[in-house]
């Protein structure tokens, strides 16, 4: 279950089920990615913030270049560039991680017996490359973690509610598992699919067992978090925070 936390008086959304490892995404108050000048000041501060909640050196604080791949990097302490890549997995706990979000979908794994996470952005194209089990089967080969393991949990996102999309969208989705009954809608002409749902039914036929899935759709709760379709392109993003406790 989801519930909202705070950073400096400022709204967090954790999920209950992800105990043992840091772990939030942003909102509009704790944002900490924008192209926007009259944003600069707020995301510096929301900034150093996070970096204090959590613990660790500025300079250990990394995000991946995001170009909508199904591209998976493992995190490697003192290293900060990772191009092309749209899974993080995370093995130490020197360092955070985390990946922005305005519609696509985010999704946060963690291994509670070999303490690893991965943070993965699942856009359409990311979903249908499946790049959320590609990521458990990846900890799985490299690492030793078993699916039943492994939690994942599905943040918000633009829902089937808002998501329309095209016969080319549809028909590459729809390969991405093995029953797609219930992960799309058809209303007033148009195809509606439900990207969460289907990260989840990827992550299952993985043998991923428990998985929490975020109510809010970035579009309808465009109060709380941002939304690239409904607010014309914005470079405003959220994002999907994760950082290793000691065991």
């Amino acid at each position: 279950m989801f519930y909202f936390d705070e950073i400096n008086g400022k709204k967090i959304l954790k999920s209950d089920e992800l105990s043992g490892v840091q772990h939030f995404f942003t909102t509009r108050q704790t944002v900490i990615k924008s192209k926007e000048p009259e944003m600069e000041s707020v995301v510096l501060e929301n900034k150093e913030d996070i970096i204090k909640y959590l613990n660790i050196l500025p300079e250990n604080f990394i995000h991946p270049s995001q170009t909508h791949t199904s591209n998976i990097e493992i995190a490697e302490a003192g290293r900060t560039l990772y191009p092309d890549t749209d899974a993080l997995i995370l093995t130490n706990n020197i360092q955070g991680i985390y990946l922005n979000f305005a519609d696509c979908t985010p999704v946060i794994l963690y291994d509670r017996i070999k303490n690893i996470a991965a943070v993965v952005h699942a856009g359409w194209r990311g979903t249908a490359g499946a790049i959320a089990s590609k990521t458990v089967r990846k900890m799985c080969m490299d690492f030793g973690c078993k699916a039943e393991n492994i939690t994942a949990v599905i943040g918000p996102a633009i829902s089937v509610c808002c998501y329309d999309v095209g016969q080319e969208v549809f028909d590459a989705l729809k390969l991405t598992v093995n029953d797609f009954n219930g992960l799309y809608q058809e209303r007033g002409g148009k195809v509606y699919v439900d990207l969460k749902a289907i990260n989840a039914r990827q992550l299952e036929e993985a043998g991923v067992k428990n998985i929490d899935i975020c109510p809010y759709c970035t579009v309808c709760d465009n109060d709380m978090f941002f939304s690239y379709r409904k607010e014309n392109a914005t470079t405003n993003r959220h994002s999907a925070v994760v950082r290793l406790l000691e065991k």
